[in-house]
């Protein structure tokens, strides 16, 4: 035991013969810092001077949960601050009950972001949630005779651990569960919003069936095949009463709102093509017979809205409702229909905002443009119409006048008469939108959302059906309406909630006399069109948010998730935001400030040559000629998207105790820019190098430790001028290393680039000499900006590296004397000096002789082609334009700031 503790007492240097070389001391204080008992520092003060995966298991044990404990303790904190806000947010996952590497790399990239911001002075909300209704929980818990909210809350309690165990941050207090009812009370109570608003309705159409989910789908849902999105089986089509969301009402609006948000790779232009130009609307109409109405409202698509007065016809498909529904004239239209033709018939549609009357047309054709299934012809404006119109003898007013220099002005349009057609236009719609009765700007291609699913786990709509009331919303102080307990699981037929009769039928809340409820429950999409306003104030049982925090977080600073979501789920999710706006539940109308996608993690796939079979790793030879299966049949490599099926996954906590929390999170964001896929291969340069680089700073520690116990005290004044050089490199290479992270971290969150950058930092840092630590404040400031650098990215690491630098002995560095953890300590600042100092140039990048943008580089590396070359590919344009290029030669001009990429096209 003596011995023992000799061995663990350090010996004091300066007590070492001054005879002896300053290498041989430098050798000598190594030793002592090289205990033969295995130690963590944090623990027992005594730091190991080698970074083995035995102390990286160490670390990363001691400081996860103290570094989970230390982000709760800073959040409740942060409460009652006045800092400034930055709202994170990843989005939600299903609760399948593993996760996988998808979730590990997007939560990764959320996690790192919030340490990043909360060193910066930021009160940072990054919560966490589960999407947890759909069809996956009710399937699985009909297979296994389970209950499925049992199945939920344990596959929730099994991914909370998970997400735990990979040290993340979240807020936990804020945790939200879509399929409790204190959640999807207020899911009923937006959807009542709605419906009050007249833009939640219920209507018959031709719907897409899945046959093996036995539920409805939105078009979105089916693939380009005609398959479910999830099943995978051939969509059907049916005649069903179905409830829609008018989000078409909010087209234009959302179109161009987009203008006035930041790029959002890609992403933009893919929610303006799914929109589509605005430039039609749909005006109401009442059908009659024989001049009197029947009661049926329909709604007919106008491309051209300030043309309406000059109407001919409304054009219905052979595939529309009310040739195939319990519409009152289905009979009529049927006689009347012939196909390949187009019929006049016997009904009339009045035009509610025109007063107009005119004749329902049934089209010859199978399909409007897009995806239209009733329109307003016009011949004044479209030659078609115009031959439908004297084909059938129909009349119709001429609304369009052409004068001599050009212009068009309206006629026969009422008060719209002598209007520019740009000036009816926007007079009309909105007269019309003042009248309710149409004149919402959207596209020909855009339908309503249809939300109505014929499955158990999910959200009641809160409607009952009175025969003398009609459509009845559940009044705000009834909600929620909870699900029934005990469900008939079967998965077939109608709705299963139209089996449970003592929960169906109910008494009508206007009139008190018998009703049913609505069966049909809410597609999943619904509840995260509006969970990042949950979290802004998930405990609130009287409002499902109060507005003034919603104000306070919103809109969300950064929002993470799958590119697969760039469409459907942040369309509704910023219709629900606009909405919410005008109900005046919030003061903005964007939800989201940046959106930054991920791309996948593909797995190494192994298939067989011909067939395309999907092989396992135990199925394969590797040999040195390629992989061949046991039997010698040829194998074809390739990435694919992780998935069992294809025996390409990967379980993240084997990762993780493969190779350490810091090093798979390392590798994530060192491996490509967010928005690119991962192909994961541990044998590429990737992983060697994080770990190299982990190896490397562990290391810069230790000599820094080590440095300072040669017995001089720190005096910056006895460093010659070779020396003094070198800390002005050091100076200059920490200043750049901080301007350049600072941007990657809050501009293009292109982490794989300040990782680079941290490790250019590293290297300079790895040569400086002995004298330089010993004397140096500079090193001591870069080795602390380095450390502090790293701590959102690898902070288990670097919360144990802080700890061995701070106790440094003869520490120069106030930064050194602050306490508290690394993650406690405000981001690094250039220097003024810097910024003031004209060392910098703008370097003008071609490609194959095309200009493409400029990089700002140190002046003092402008002449080095291969330091050039390489700040170029990691600046953000290098990212974009020359990352996966195959680049032949690259020139640096020796008069002008100017690099020229030569590529292969």
């Amino acid at each position: 035991m003596q011995a023992s503790l000799r061995r663990l007492t350090p010996v004091p240097l300066c007590a070492v013969q001054p005879c002896r070389s300053r290498a041989a001391l430098w050798s000598s204080a190594l030793r002592f810092l090289s205990p033969s008992i295995r130690t963590l520092f944090s623990e027992t003060g005594v730091w190991e001077n080698d970074y083995r995966p035995e102390t990286r298991r160490k670390v990363e044990e001691w400081w996860q949960s103290r570094i989970m404990e230390q982000w709760r303790k800073d959040a409740l904190n942060a409460q009652y601050s006045v800092k400034k806000k930055f709202y994170v947010l990843s989005m939600f996952p299903y609760p399948s009950g593993r996760l996988h590497m998808g979730h590990v790399r997007v939560y990764t990239i959320s996690d790192t972001i919030a340490h990043f911001q909360r060193m910066r002075g930021h009160q940072v909300l990054n919560p966490m949630g589960w999407d947890a209704f759909g069809l996956p929980a009710e399937n699985a818990a009909i297979e296994r005779g389970l209950d499925p909210e049992e199945w939920t809350k344990s596959n929730i309690e099994s991914m909370r651990e998970q997400l735990d165990s990979l040290g993340l941050c979240f807020n936990w207090d804020r945790e939200i569960t879509t399929c409790l009812p204190d959640y999807y009370k207020w899911t009923q109570y937006l959807f009542i919003k709605l419906f009050e608003a007249g833009l939640a309705y219920q209507k018959e159409a031709v719907v897409n069936w899945d046959p093996v989910d036995q539920t409805v789908l939105a078009d979105e849902q089916v693939d380009e095949s005609g398959r479910s999105w999830r099943s995978g089986a051939l969509v059907e089509q049916k005649l069903l009463t179905q409830w829609f969301i008018k989000t078409t009402n909010y087209a234009k609006p959302l179109l161009d709102a987009l203008a006035d948000l930041p790029e959002w790779y890609g992403v933009k232009a893919m929610q303006a093509n799914w929109i589509g130009e605005c430039t039609g609307c749909y005006f109401d109409f009442k059908l009659k017979v024989n001049g009197k109405e029947t009661g049926e409202t329909l709604s007919a698509y106008c491309s051209a809205p300030e043309m309406v007065y000059g109407a001919a016809y409304l054009a219905i498909l052979p595939s529309h409702r009310l040739l195939h529904g319990s519409s009152s004239v289905r009979s009529l239209l049927q006689q009347a229909f012939q196909p390949g033709r187009d019929c006049l018939t016997e009904v009339t549609a009045l035009n509610r905002f025109t007063g107009q009357e005119v004749p329902v047309v049934i089209s010859h054709k199978e399909a409007f443009d897009d995806y239209l299934d009733a329109v307003i012809g016009l011949p004044d404006v479209s030659e078609e119409d115009l031959s439908v119109a004297r084909a059938l003898y129909l009349n119709w007013t001429t609304v369009l006048k052409t004068h001599k220099d050009g212009t068009q002005t309206l006629i026969n349009s009422q008060k719209f008469s002598d209007f520019t057609r740009e000036q009816a236009l926007q007079s009309i719609t909105q007269k019309a939108r003042e009248q309710g009765v149409g004149g919402h700007l959207t596209s020909s291609k855009l339908r309503d959302w249809l939300i109505s699913r014929q499955r158990y786990w999910g959200t009641p709509i809160p409607v009952v059906h009175c025969d003398s009331c009609g459509a009845v919303a559940v009044p705000e102080e009834e909600l929620p309406v909870t699900l029934p307990k005990t469900p008939p699981l079967t998965g077939k037929g109608a709705s299963p909630l139209g089996a449970v009769h003592d929960w169906v039928n109910c008494k009508c809340p206007r009139c008190k006399g018998p009703a049913r409820r609505e069966t049909d429950t809410m597609d999943t999409f619904v509840d995260s069109a509006w969970y990042y306003f949950r979290y802004t104030d998930p405990h609130n049982r009287d409002r499902p948010f109060e507005p003034q925090l919603a104000d306070h977080w919103l809109p969300v600073d950064i929002y993470i998730g799958g590119k697969e979501h760039a469409v459907m789920h942040l369309y509704y999710a910023r219709f629900l935001c606009h909405f919410c706006r005008d109900q005046g539940l919030v003061t903005h109308r964007e939800p989201f400030s940046k959106l930054l996608v991920q791309g996948l993690i593909k797995g190494q796939t192994f298939k067989l040559a011909g067939s395309g079979q999907y092989l396992k790793k135990e199925e394969i030879e590797f040999t040195g000629n390629g992989p061949v299966t046991l039997s010698g049949g040829r194998v074809e490599v390739t990435f694919e998207k992780m998935s069992k099926s294809k025996h390409n996954g990967l379980d993240p906590q084997e990762v993780v105790q493969q190779y350490g929390l810091d090093t798979v999170r390392l590798y994530i964001l060192y491996a490509a820019p967010p928005e690119q896929d991962i192909l994961w291969n541990v044998k590429n340069d990737t992983l060697p190098g994080v770990l190299r680089w982990q190896t490397r700073l562990w290391q810069l520690v230790t000599k820094l430790r080590g440095a300072r116990q040669l017995g001089e005290v720190p005096n910056g004044s006895l460093l010659k001028k070779k020396e003094l050089e070198e800390v002005k490199k050091i100076w200059g290479n920490k200043n750049y290393a901080i301007q350049e992270v600072t941007a990657y971290f809050t501009k293009d969150f292109l982490f794989n680039a300040a990782l680079s950058r941290l490790m250019g930092l590293t290297n300079t840092l790895s040569s400086a000499t002995v004298r330089v630590l010993q004397h140096s404040v500079e090193f001591e400031e870069a080795l602390a900006a380095l450390v502090i650098m790293t701590a959102p990215m690898a902070p288990h690491l670097a919360s144990e590296l802080w700890a061995g630098l701070c106790t440094v002995t003869n520490p120069q560095s106030p930064l050194l004397l602050r306490g508290g953890d690394v993650l406690q300590q405000p981001w690094p600042n250039v220097d003024p000096e810097y910024l003031k100092a004209p060392e910098f140039v703008e370097l003008s990048v071609l490609i194959n002789n095309k200009r493409c943008g400029t990089v700002t580089i140190p002046l003092q590396v402008s002449k080095d082609p291969a330091r050039v070359q390489q700040l170029v590919m990691e600046s953000p344009i290098g990212q974009k334009y020359l990352s996966e290029r195959d680049i032949k030669k690259a020139i640096l001009s020796t008069r002008t700031p100017l690099i020229n990429f030569l590529v292969n096209e």
